[in-house]
Protein backbone atom coordinates (compact mmCIF):
# COMPACT_ATOMS: atom_id res chain seq x y z
CA UNK A 1 0.00 0.00 0.00
CA UNK A 2 1.30 3.25 -0.83
CA UNK A 3 1.65 6.00 1.64
CA UNK A 4 -1.24 8.30 0.45
CA UNK A 5 -3.67 4.76 0.16
CA UNK A 6 -2.81 4.29 3.72
CA UNK A 7 -5.26 7.19 4.44
CA UNK A 8 -7.96 6.23 2.02
CA UNK A 9 -9.95 4.44 4.54
CA UNK A 10 -10.84 7.01 6.35
CA UNK A 11 -13.97 9.78 5.52
CA UNK A 12 -12.56 12.98 3.95
CA UNK A 13 -14.45 16.34 2.56
CA UNK A 14 -11.92 17.79 0.09
CA UNK A 15 -11.38 21.53 1.03
CA UNK A 16 -7.83 21.79 -0.24
CA UNK A 17 -7.47 22.37 -3.86
CA UNK A 18 -4.10 20.07 -4.66
CA UNK A 19 -0.86 20.52 -2.57
CA UNK A 20 0.45 23.78 -1.06
CA UNK A 21 3.36 25.46 -2.66
CA UNK A 22 7.22 25.60 -1.42
CA UNK A 23 9.08 28.44 -2.22
CA UNK A 24 12.07 29.86 -0.86
CA UNK A 25 12.50 33.29 0.68
CA UNK A 26 14.94 34.71 -1.09
CA UNK A 27 14.14 38.44 -0.04
CA UNK A 28 14.18 37.68 3.03
CA UNK A 29 17.56 35.59 3.16
CA UNK A 30 19.32 38.62 1.06
CA UNK A 31 17.85 41.63 4.06
CA UNK A 32 19.27 39.10 6.89
CA UNK A 33 22.54 38.88 4.85
CA UNK A 34 25.03 37.02 6.83
CA UNK A 35 23.05 36.44 9.89
CA UNK A 36 21.39 34.19 8.25
CA UNK A 37 24.86 31.73 8.52
CA UNK A 38 24.40 30.10 4.86
CA UNK A 39 21.12 28.85 5.62
CA UNK A 40 18.53 28.13 3.22
CA UNK A 41 14.79 29.34 3.85
CA UNK A 42 11.69 27.90 2.27
CA UNK A 43 8.21 28.14 2.96
CA UNK A 44 5.49 25.49 2.66
CA UNK A 45 2.75 27.65 2.20
CA UNK A 46 -0.29 26.10 4.49
CA UNK A 47 -1.43 29.77 4.57
CA UNK A 48 -2.05 29.77 0.48
CA UNK A 49 -5.87 27.85 0.60
CA UNK A 50 -8.82 29.41 -0.85
CA UNK A 51 -11.42 28.56 2.15
CA UNK A 52 -12.09 30.71 4.47
CA UNK A 53 -8.70 32.41 4.59
CA UNK A 54 -6.69 29.45 4.56
CA UNK A 55 -4.50 28.07 7.06
CA UNK A 56 -3.48 24.60 8.07
CA UNK A 57 -6.20 23.61 10.19
CA UNK A 58 -8.23 22.86 6.81
CA UNK A 59 -6.06 19.99 6.62
CA UNK A 60 -7.38 18.66 9.98
CA UNK A 61 -11.04 19.47 9.03
CA UNK A 62 -10.81 17.33 5.84
CA UNK A 63 -10.78 13.97 8.02
CA UNK A 64 -12.88 16.05 10.79
CA UNK A 65 -15.96 17.12 8.44
CA UNK A 66 -15.22 13.34 6.57
CA UNK A 67 -16.03 11.58 9.82
CA UNK A 68 -19.20 13.68 10.53
CA UNK A 69 -20.17 13.66 7.43
CA UNK A 70 -20.12 9.45 7.93
CA UNK A 71 -21.49 9.46 11.40
CA UNK A 72 -25.00 11.20 9.45
CA UNK A 73 -24.55 14.47 11.81
CA UNK A 74 -26.17 17.68 10.16
CA UNK A 75 -23.88 20.44 12.92
CA UNK A 76 -20.38 20.82 14.06
CA UNK A 77 -19.32 22.09 17.34
CA UNK A 78 -15.94 23.66 17.63
CA UNK A 79 -14.01 24.67 20.96
CA UNK A 80 -11.38 26.94 20.56
CA UNK A 81 -9.96 30.45 22.03
CA UNK A 82 -11.80 33.96 21.26
CA UNK A 83 -10.02 34.27 18.15
CA UNK A 84 -9.61 30.97 17.26
CA UNK A 85 -8.26 29.92 13.77
CA UNK A 86 -9.69 26.40 13.87
CA UNK A 87 -13.03 27.99 14.73
CA UNK A 88 -13.28 30.28 12.15
CA UNK A 89 -12.04 27.23 9.13
CA UNK A 90 -14.43 25.08 11.22
CA UNK A 91 -17.29 27.46 10.05
CA UNK A 92 -16.28 28.13 6.70
CA UNK A 93 -15.89 24.36 6.00
CA UNK A 94 -19.65 24.23 7.39
CA UNK A 95 -21.20 26.63 5.27
CA UNK A 96 -18.79 25.24 2.18
CA UNK A 97 -20.18 21.39 2.53
CA UNK A 98 -23.82 22.44 4.12
CA UNK A 99 -23.69 21.84 8.00
CA UNK A 100 -24.38 23.95 10.51
CA UNK A 101 -22.21 25.44 12.87
CA UNK A 102 -21.72 26.09 16.88
CA UNK A 103 -18.32 28.01 18.03
CA UNK A 104 -17.79 28.07 21.58
CA UNK A 105 -14.80 30.25 22.28
CA UNK A 106 -13.21 30.25 25.42
CA UNK A 107 -11.19 33.42 27.35
CA UNK A 108 -7.73 31.66 26.72
CA UNK A 109 -5.98 34.61 26.30
CA UNK A 110 -5.94 37.56 28.84
CA UNK A 111 -7.49 40.33 26.30
CA UNK A 112 -10.63 42.44 26.74
CA UNK A 113 -10.19 44.93 24.27
CA UNK A 114 -13.17 45.04 22.11
CA UNK A 115 -10.83 44.59 18.48
CA UNK A 116 -9.59 41.14 20.48
CA UNK A 117 -13.20 40.04 21.34
CA UNK A 118 -15.25 41.11 18.00
CA UNK A 119 -12.47 41.87 15.03
CA UNK A 120 -10.32 38.83 13.23
CA UNK A 121 -11.30 35.60 13.47
CA UNK A 122 -14.40 36.20 15.36
CA UNK A 123 -15.49 39.04 12.59
CA UNK A 124 -15.22 36.14 10.09
CA UNK A 125 -16.87 33.32 11.91
CA UNK A 126 -19.92 35.59 12.21
CA UNK A 127 -19.77 36.00 8.16
CA UNK A 128 -19.20 32.25 7.82
CA UNK A 129 -22.95 32.01 9.46
CA UNK A 130 -22.01 30.04 12.67
CA UNK A 131 -23.41 30.33 15.73
CA UNK A 132 -21.09 32.09 17.89
CA UNK A 133 -20.91 31.46 21.65
CA UNK A 134 -17.99 33.42 23.73
CA UNK A 135 -17.69 32.52 27.43
CA UNK A 136 -16.79 34.47 30.19
CA UNK A 137 -13.61 34.04 31.94
CA UNK A 138 -13.65 30.70 34.00
CA UNK A 139 -17.05 29.07 31.92
CA UNK A 140 -16.24 25.42 30.53
CA UNK A 141 -15.97 25.66 27.29
CA UNK A 142 -16.36 21.53 26.90
CA UNK A 143 -19.79 21.52 29.19
CA UNK A 144 -20.94 24.72 27.45
CA UNK A 145 -20.36 22.37 23.96
CA UNK A 146 -21.71 19.33 25.21
CA UNK A 147 -24.81 20.81 26.72
CA UNK A 148 -25.35 22.43 23.42
CA UNK A 149 -25.10 18.50 21.83
CA UNK A 150 -27.63 17.45 23.80
CA UNK A 151 -29.83 20.17 23.30
CA UNK A 152 -29.25 19.06 19.43
CA UNK A 153 -30.19 15.92 20.40
CA UNK A 154 -33.26 16.41 21.96
CA UNK A 155 -34.59 18.52 18.60
CA UNK A 156 -34.12 14.73 16.83
CA UNK A 157 -30.25 16.35 15.07
CA UNK A 158 -26.82 15.16 15.34
CA UNK A 159 -23.79 16.59 16.43
CA UNK A 160 -20.04 16.11 15.95
CA UNK A 161 -18.14 17.53 18.61
CA UNK A 162 -14.42 19.16 17.33
CA UNK A 163 -12.15 20.00 20.28
CA UNK A 164 -10.00 22.51 20.80
CA UNK A 165 -7.64 22.86 17.77
CA UNK A 166 -9.02 19.64 16.09
CA UNK A 167 -6.00 17.67 17.79
CA UNK A 168 -8.06 14.24 17.83
CA UNK A 169 -6.46 11.55 16.09
CA UNK A 170 -8.85 11.65 12.72
CA UNK A 171 -7.56 15.62 12.50
CA UNK A 172 -3.94 14.37 12.74
CA UNK A 173 -4.56 12.38 10.05
CA UNK A 174 -4.44 15.96 7.72
CA UNK A 175 -0.94 16.42 8.96
CA UNK A 176 0.30 12.48 8.13
CA UNK A 177 -1.15 13.98 4.59
CA UNK A 178 1.38 16.49 4.98
CA UNK A 179 3.91 15.03 5.85
CA UNK A 180 3.71 12.90 2.33
CA UNK A 181 3.02 15.43 0.44
CA UNK A 182 6.37 17.21 1.60
CA UNK A 183 8.05 14.01 0.86
CA UNK A 184 6.75 13.86 -2.70
CA UNK A 185 7.90 17.62 -3.27
CA UNK A 186 11.18 17.73 -2.08
CA UNK A 187 12.23 14.74 -4.05
CA UNK A 188 10.50 16.94 -7.45
CA UNK A 189 13.07 19.93 -6.27
CA UNK A 190 15.60 17.40 -5.67
CA UNK A 191 16.01 19.08 -2.17
CA UNK A 192 15.84 16.94 1.19
CA UNK A 193 14.92 19.25 4.12
CA UNK A 194 17.34 18.92 6.87
CA UNK A 195 14.84 21.05 9.64
CA UNK A 196 10.87 21.57 9.48
CA UNK A 197 9.96 24.36 11.87
CA UNK A 198 6.39 24.68 13.02
CA UNK A 199 4.64 25.77 15.80
CA UNK A 200 3.12 23.57 18.19
CA UNK A 201 -0.19 24.39 19.95
CA UNK A 202 -2.49 22.06 20.72
CA UNK A 203 0.17 18.99 19.09
CA UNK A 204 -1.97 17.53 16.10
CA UNK A 205 -0.26 19.44 13.24
CA UNK A 206 3.10 18.15 14.67
CA UNK A 207 1.88 14.72 15.62
CA UNK A 208 0.52 14.29 12.15
CA UNK A 209 3.36 15.59 10.90
CA UNK A 210 5.73 13.07 12.93
CA UNK A 211 3.54 9.99 12.45
CA UNK A 212 3.72 10.71 8.54
CA UNK A 213 7.47 11.06 9.23
CA UNK A 214 7.78 7.85 10.96
CA UNK A 215 5.81 5.92 8.45
CA UNK A 216 7.73 7.38 5.43
CA UNK A 217 10.95 6.25 6.92
CA UNK A 218 11.98 9.46 8.00
CA UNK A 219 13.41 11.06 11.33
CA UNK A 220 10.56 12.51 13.40
CA UNK A 221 13.55 14.66 15.22
CA UNK A 222 14.26 16.81 12.08
CA UNK A 223 10.76 18.52 12.84
CA UNK A 224 11.50 21.17 14.94
CA UNK A 225 8.69 22.79 17.07
CA UNK A 226 7.98 25.50 18.88
CA UNK A 227 5.34 25.43 21.96
CA UNK A 228 2.83 28.71 21.89
CA UNK A 229 0.44 27.28 24.53
CA UNK A 230 1.87 24.79 27.42
CA UNK A 231 5.09 24.48 29.08
CA UNK A 232 8.00 22.87 26.73
CA UNK A 233 8.13 19.49 28.85
CA UNK A 234 4.13 19.42 29.03
CA UNK A 235 4.04 19.88 25.47
CA UNK A 236 6.56 17.39 24.12
CA UNK A 237 4.72 14.11 26.31
CA UNK A 238 1.39 15.32 25.00
CA UNK A 239 2.66 15.36 21.86
CA UNK A 240 4.43 12.04 21.72
CA UNK A 241 1.55 10.53 23.47
CA UNK A 242 -0.72 11.53 20.10
CA UNK A 243 2.16 10.63 17.46
CA UNK A 244 1.76 7.10 18.82
CA UNK A 245 -1.86 7.17 18.91
CA UNK A 246 -1.64 8.33 15.15
CA UNK A 247 0.65 5.76 14.47
CA UNK A 248 -1.89 3.72 15.71
CA UNK A 249 -4.49 4.60 14.43
CA UNK A 250 -3.14 3.95 10.68
CA UNK A 251 -2.68 0.50 12.04
CA UNK A 252 1.73 0.58 12.19
CA UNK A 253 3.58 -0.67 14.98
CA UNK A 254 6.28 2.15 15.38
CA UNK A 255 6.26 4.54 18.13
CA UNK A 256 8.10 7.46 19.33
CA UNK A 257 9.54 8.65 22.69
CA UNK A 258 10.41 12.04 23.99
CA UNK A 259 13.75 11.73 22.30
CA UNK A 260 12.26 11.31 18.91
CA UNK A 261 10.72 14.93 19.18
CA UNK A 262 11.89 18.10 19.53
CA UNK A 263 9.85 20.97 21.18
CA UNK A 264 11.58 24.25 22.36
CA UNK A 265 9.86 26.64 25.11
CA UNK A 266 11.87 29.35 24.46
CA UNK A 267 9.24 31.15 22.18
CA UNK A 268 6.40 30.50 24.99
CA UNK A 269 6.64 34.21 26.60
CA UNK A 270 3.73 34.80 28.66
CA UNK A 271 1.96 32.20 27.66
CA UNK A 272 -0.88 31.39 24.82
CA UNK A 273 -1.56 34.79 22.64
CA UNK A 274 0.78 36.47 24.46
CA UNK A 275 2.37 39.32 22.05
CA UNK A 276 6.32 39.06 22.62
CA UNK A 277 8.82 41.56 21.19
CA UNK A 278 10.89 38.35 19.12
CA UNK A 279 7.14 37.63 17.49
CA UNK A 280 6.58 41.31 17.04
CA UNK A 281 9.38 41.59 14.68
CA UNK A 282 9.23 38.32 12.84
CA UNK A 283 5.98 39.04 11.61
CA UNK A 284 7.98 42.57 10.62
CA UNK A 285 10.32 41.19 9.02
CA UNK A 286 8.60 38.79 6.80
CA UNK A 287 5.98 41.22 5.89
CA UNK A 288 8.66 43.99 4.97
CA UNK A 289 11.15 41.01 2.98
CA UNK A 290 8.62 39.01 1.36
CA UNK A 291 4.70 40.34 1.62
CA UNK A 292 3.76 37.27 3.24
CA UNK A 293 2.05 37.14 6.23
CA UNK A 294 2.88 35.51 9.81
CA UNK A 295 -0.09 35.33 12.20
CA UNK A 296 0.78 36.32 15.86
CA UNK A 297 -0.25 33.36 18.04
CA UNK A 298 1.36 30.64 16.22
CA UNK A 299 3.62 31.55 12.94
CA UNK A 300 5.33 34.81 14.17
CA UNK A 301 6.97 33.20 17.55
CA UNK A 302 7.69 29.89 15.87
CA UNK A 303 9.42 31.85 12.59
CA UNK A 304 11.24 34.37 15.99
CA UNK A 305 12.48 30.96 17.08
CA UNK A 306 13.58 29.64 13.27
CA UNK A 307 15.45 33.72 13.31
CA UNK A 308 16.83 32.68 17.28
CA UNK A 309 17.83 29.38 16.67
CA UNK A 310 20.03 30.36 13.04
CA UNK A 311 21.96 32.95 15.17
CA UNK A 312 23.11 31.04 18.17
CA UNK A 313 23.65 27.75 16.25
CA UNK A 314 21.04 25.42 17.08
CA UNK A 315 19.88 25.38 13.03
CA UNK A 316 23.51 24.45 11.97
CA UNK A 317 24.64 26.65 9.20
CA UNK A 318 24.60 25.77 5.72
CA UNK A 319 21.27 23.96 5.98
CA UNK A 320 18.14 23.67 4.23
CA UNK A 321 15.39 24.65 6.54
CA UNK A 322 11.53 24.74 5.65
CA UNK A 323 8.89 26.74 7.51
CA UNK A 324 5.32 25.25 7.45
CA UNK A 325 3.18 28.88 7.16
CA UNK A 326 0.23 27.56 9.08
CA UNK A 327 -1.82 30.88 8.08
CA UNK A 328 -3.90 32.70 10.61
CA UNK A 329 -3.50 36.44 9.43
CA UNK A 330 -6.79 37.30 10.33
CA UNK A 331 -5.77 37.13 13.67
CA UNK A 332 -3.27 40.41 12.87
CA UNK A 333 -6.30 42.33 12.96
CA UNK A 334 -6.90 41.54 16.95
CA UNK A 335 -3.17 41.89 17.27
CA UNK A 336 -3.59 45.94 16.14
CA UNK A 337 -2.50 47.50 19.63
CA UNK A 338 0.53 45.12 20.00
CA UNK A 339 1.75 45.27 16.39
CA UNK A 340 1.45 48.90 15.88
CA UNK A 341 3.94 49.39 18.77
CA UNK A 342 6.20 48.31 16.03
Amino acid sequence: MSQPDLLSRFPRVRLIAGPTPIQRLDRLEQLLGDRRAGVSIWAKRDDFMELGGGGNKLRKLEFLVGQAKFEGCDTVIAIGGVQSNFARLAAAACAKTGLACELVLAQMVPRDSSIYQGNGNVLLDRLFGARVHILAKGEDASKFATDIASEIAAAGRKAFMATLGGSTPTGCLGYVDCAFEIALQSAELGLDFDQIIIPNGSGGMHAGLAAGMVVAGKDPSRIRAYTVLSAENASLLATVDKTNVVLALLSKSERVGPKDLEISGTQLGDGYGAPTPDMVEAVAIVGRSEGLLLDPVYGGKAFAGLLSDIQNGTISPGTNVLFVMTGGSPGLFAYADALNSN
